[in-house]
């Protein structure tokens, strides 16, 4: 038995190779992560924090930030509602066609989000059925806010429901039955019983919603129409930036875009410190 105890795991490696990978592991990422960050805040503020500043300023920026923080606000709170509603059904109930509702939601996954701003272009351009019905309204949906909150919603909204599908599924039905029993009405069990056992899996998945609505380019730049001072959100921006060698400007912006990114990381890194348990079961938490 001694001897049994004794012996080598066959999972176990020399300390060579150990010490090996976590060099590998530490290099990559100061390569394509440590150095990237270091390259975008030390270029921002190269000239002095007065001149970064001063593009910030810059009414292009600001037009930029305003609508990124605009799209954000409005795409957000809609794929909360959808999450969470997509996650109950999902998770609570059994009725025909939960698979193929899965697939929709992953859907966004495997589509290129150049690809699903073309879909919107054809859905709302000038030589579609909708396109003209609806410019004979007032209303404009491409080179405008709502094409841009349409792309924002399509490429973000799997991330809340896609973080609580499998929370739900985890914690079954037990607690609302128990709720329903006891004379709770379907509002009341969700309020005081499915919201709060979620509370900390749908933050999570607000986060990471955040984080890719406000940096998201391929999509939006195709139905923006990257029109200065009215249709680009801070990636286009930066890139618009960057193109007419503004290379300050476009690292000041950029670096808004990457503390966002580090802000994101540091909250989900909290959550999942302090709330270990409840999101292992969304399969994020470790």
């Amino acid at each position: 038995m001694a001897a049994s105890a004794r012996r080598a795991s066959p999972t176990t490696e020399p300390i060579a190779v150990q010490w090996a990978l976590i060099l590998v592991g530490l290099a990559f990422m100061a390569l394509f992560i440590v150095l990237p960050l270091v390259a975008v805040f030390s270029e921002a503020f190269r000239q002095g924090f007065g001149v970064f500043w001063q593009s910030l300023q810059q009414p292009d920026a600001q037009s930029a930030i305003r609508l990124t923080l605009l799209v954000a606000a409005i795409a957000v709170p809609l794929n909360v509602i959808f999450g969470i509603a997509a996650s109950w059904a999902i998770a609570k109930f059994e009725f025909k066609g939960k698979a193929f509702l899965i697939t929709l939601i992953d859907l966004p996954f495997s589509v290129s989000p150049v690809i699903s701003g073309l879909v919107y272009v054809l859905l709302f351009g000038s030589g579609s059925i909708l396109g003209p019905w609806l410019k004979s309204y007032g209303i404009e949906i491409l080179f405008a806010v709502p094409g841009i909150v349409l792309a924002t919603i399509f490429v973000t909204f799997p991330f809340v429901a896609r973080e609580l599908i499998p929370l739900m599924q985890d914690q079954g039905t037990g607690d609302e039955e128990a709720a329903l029993s006891l004379g709770a009405s379907g509002w009341q069990t969700f309020w005081r019983v499915t919201l709060p056992n979620i509370k900390w899996g749908l933050l999570y998945g607000v986060l990471l919603c955040n984080a890719r609505a406000m940096g998201e380019f391929g999509a939006v730049a195709v139905v923006s129409g990257k029109i200065r001072g009215q249709t680009t959100t801070m990636p286009l921006q930066v890139e618009m930036f960057y193109n007419e060698y503004q290379s300050t400007a476009a690292f000041a912006l950029a670096s808004l875009l990457a503390l966002l990114a580090l802000v994101t990381l540091i909250l989900k890194t909290a959550l999942e410190w302090r709330y270990g348990d409840e999101l292992a079961a969304t399969g994020r938490g470790h």
